[in-house]
Parts: structure tokens; sequence; C-alpha cells
């Protein structure tokens, strides 16, 4: 638990940004640390509690990235603390990959108990989501007997390499890093925002439109159906800038696997564990996945990635894929905890009627904001897309880096994401005053970008 208590108003900016520490800090980091960490702003965080962020020159700040959607329960909620310090002081390691506790079970148990597909099921736990997104990779593989994958253009599953061939939101995340893992084609993701300009009749038909190109003309030409392995989807466009998959588009990736016998994979791991007012954002659409791979928010700020599969689908034996340190005990207490918490304080009912206030305060920026081009979400996954020209959708990140800025020298914390998205996603816990003032600070801070 954090050493002093945060104040509960705004944010509170002591000194001028970044501060005196913070500038050594910064400087320090730029000797020793890697270049390709990617940094939008000098904040050099000490403490936190619940939405506030204390940084190491005294100012507090609303943390409205949730550390990139991992802090679900916010920062040090007292009972993921409690748990992590009792699971520290009784068992810190001792290799899930060659022995055997109770809390692996214990939480592959809950896991099962809210997954999106019906069971039985296998749980697999690594360290991150990109590790995840590996093991669901390999054994997307392993059970078909197949070698090839489809994924999207926008998607981003990782960096490690074979994540990264999943990847493709940015040119910079491959540049220099070929050859990767082969037999990976990517196609378009429905972005209906910049796809079509008509109603949901011609949303959906975009939509359809785009998964049905897999069948009608990528399996008619290049890609024999039954050599394909797994699709891989994000419902939700995390790093692609926040883009939800319609229904249908979903629906029908669903019945192209079933047709062909191929495993439909979906990556929550942004958009899962209650992010969207859901466990999984893949249930708002009614489709259910075979595998689904997910980190991030699970242990609220631990490092724990998993992937839970039909268990007819991990079929793989002893020695085919492993981890040293995936399923740490104390990871796994932390979040054992995390589910307690949002399931006990109501933050699935949270994340759904805070997302909604906010998008309802937001409804009108499009008219209101002459670089507001979209407002779009669900629960608190809510990106805000910063145009040049609204008749041509141009990209704008020089706008959106710019509200970033002013935002943070304000004392609220927001990433972008995308070509020039900004992300709303802060802990699900987040409370309505904090938002009013993080939605008064970030309308503050378009009106002065845009000028």
């Amino acid at each position: 638990m954090p050493a002093k208590t945060l104040t509960a108003a705004g944010p509170q900016i002591k000194t001028a940004l970044p501060g005196p520490i913070a500038k050594q800090i910064v400087r320090d980091d730029d000797k020793y640390i890697s270049p390709s960490y990617t940094r939008s702003y000098p904040m050099v965080a000490k403490r936190g509690r619940g939405l506030r962020v204390e940084d190491v020159d005294g100012n507090e700040f609303l943390d409205f990235s949730a550390g990139i959607a991992v802090t679900s329960t916010g920062h040090c909620h007292p009972h993921v603390v409690e748990a992590i310090q009792k699971q520290a002081a009784e068992l810190i390691h001792m290799s899930g990959t060659d022995f055997y506790y109770e809390g692996m079970v214990t939480l592959a148990e809950r896991l099962s108990n809210i997954a999106p597909m019906p069971g039985p099921h296998k749980i697999y736990y690594g360290n991150s989501g990109t590790e995840a997104v590996e093991c669901a990779l390999k054994l997307a593989r392993y059970h078909t007997k197949r070698q090839n994958i489809i994924a999207f253009f926008g998607a981003f599953h990782g960096r490690t390499m074979g994540a990264l061939s999943l990847t493709a939101s940015k040119p910079q995340q491959k540049r220099r890093f070929a050859p990767l893992v082969p037999g990976v084609t990517h196609v378009r993701y429905p972005d209906v925002y910049r796809g079509c300009e008509g109603g949901a009749q011609d949303a959906d038909a975009f939509a359809l439109g785009c998964a049905r190109f897999i069948e009608d003309k990528l399996f008619k030409t290049t890609l024999p159906p039954e050599e394909v392995a797994a699709i891989f989807v994000e419902p939700i466009q995390g790093e692609g800038g926040y883009v939800i998959a319609p229904t249908v588009f979903m629906q029908e990736l669903r019945r192209i696997c079933d047709r062909h016998g191929i495993l439909l994979v979906v990556d929550e791991v942004q958009s899962g564990v209650g992010r969207t007012g859901k466990w999984w954002s893949v249930e708002h659409t009614g489709v259910q996945p075979d595998i689904v791979c997910s980190a991030k928010g699970i242990a609220s700020g631990m490092p724990l990635g998993v992937v839970i599969s039909k268990a007819s689908v991990m079929d793989w034996v002893p020695g085919s894929h492993a981890s040293t340190f995936g399923g740490n005990p104390v990871c796994i207490a932390a979040a054992l905890a995390t589910l307690d918490v949002i399931e006990r304080e109501g933050l699935l009912r949270n994340s759904i009627e805070l997302g909604n206030y906010m998008m309802s305060r937001m409804a009108g920026w499009t008219s209101k904001h002459k670089h507001v081009g979209d407002v779009r979400g669900r629960g608190l996954m809510i990106g805000l897309e910063m145009v040049k020209d609204k008749k041509t959708k141009e990209y704008a990140p020089e706008i959106r880096d710019r509200v970033v800025e002013l935002a943070f020298e304000r004392g609220v914390l927001f990433l972008g994401c995308g070509p020039s998205t900004l992300r709303i996603a802060p802990p699900l816990v987040v409370s309505k005053e904090e938002a009013d003032v993080a939605i008064d600070v970030l309308e503050e801070c378009i009106a002065i970008a845009g000028k």
C-alpha cells in the first residue's frame, strides 16, 4: 500500500512539468535504458492509489490510461496489495511448468467459469499478452496440423517474433526484423468509420464484405482453406485505434471457421477482464471463440498472460510448450484478488455505466469540435479519432499528440493509439467525479489544440 494517502480532489500540479527530480531521471533513463521504448510525455511515477498517480516531484495526476489498460482495479487496490504481500511471504516461485501448486488450479477454475465459450476448458499461463499470443499461435498449428494463419491490418498482437508476425499496426514495429514467421496473411479489418459513408445498414454490409473477402477471394486464389490453422482477431482493436468489430463481422468469421475447420482465436489482451462491461468484449457479439488470449488487466499490474482454450483444442503433450515464470504464485494471487474485486465491487456494471456516461458527454463533439472525427467505444474502452478534415477523414496525429501533451500538463494522463486516436481507458473503479474532471480537461485541450 502506498506510504501516504493521495488527495481525493482533482489533479494537483505543484511544479513545472517535468519537475526537477523527474528531469534528472529522464536524463539518466536516456543514458541507460533501451531507446526502443515509446514515451508520450515525461511522467515519472512514484506511487499510486485508485486513479491517482503521484510523480517523483509530488505532482498528482488522474490516470485515464490505467498503465495501458492494465491496472483494472486501480493502482494498489488494498485487496490486491494484501493478496500479493501474503503470497510473497509464503511462496514466490516454484515453476508451474515442473511442479504443482494449488493457485494455478484455483485461478483456472475461476477463468473457466467466466470463459466466453462452453467448457470444458484448459488454461495456459505465461507472463504477458505477447506470450499468450505466442502460445495460441503454436497451439493452433499443433492442434490442426496446418501452417497458415489469417490476421488483420491494424492488429497489434505483441512484439515477440511470432506475435509480431501477426501484428500489423505500425511499420516501425517490423522494420529491420525480417524474416518473420512465415504463413501469415493479413486482410482488412472493418473500420466502419473509414470504410463506409452510410448508416447502420451500409456499415453491416461493409463489415460483412471484409469477412467474406476471406472466403470469396482469398480461399479461391492464394490460400487453401484446408491449410489455415486459425484466424486471430481483436474484437476491439487496441493499438489499431480502438476500432470495434461489428457483430455481423464476428459472426461471419465464426461461420467461416466452422465451415473450414479453422480455429477462431480472440485477442482480449486489452479488451478483456471487464473493460467493456462484460468479462470479454467478444461476448457483446454472441460469438463463441475456440481460444482466448488475455493479459494486461487480469492481475491489476502483475505480469500474467493467460490462454483459455477449449479442452479439445489444447491437446498437445508435455514438452510442447511451457514457461518458467508463467503462473507465478504472486501473479496468480493478484489475479484471484482482481477477479474478487471486480465481482464484489460491481466493476462490470461500473464499466458500462461510466463508459456510457462519458460517451454521452462526448456525443456532440463531432459537431462541436472541428478535429474530432469519431467518438466510439464500449464500456471503458473509448477512442476519439482526430482528423484534419471531416470530409476527407485525413489523420491528424499531430493534433492528437498535442491534446495528450496538454492534458498531461493539466494533470490527466491519456495515451494515443492507432494513426490518430486518443484512448480513454481508466481503471474500472473510476468515479463519475473523476470522469467529469477528465472530460472537462480533455475538451479544453481539444479546443486549444484545434486552434
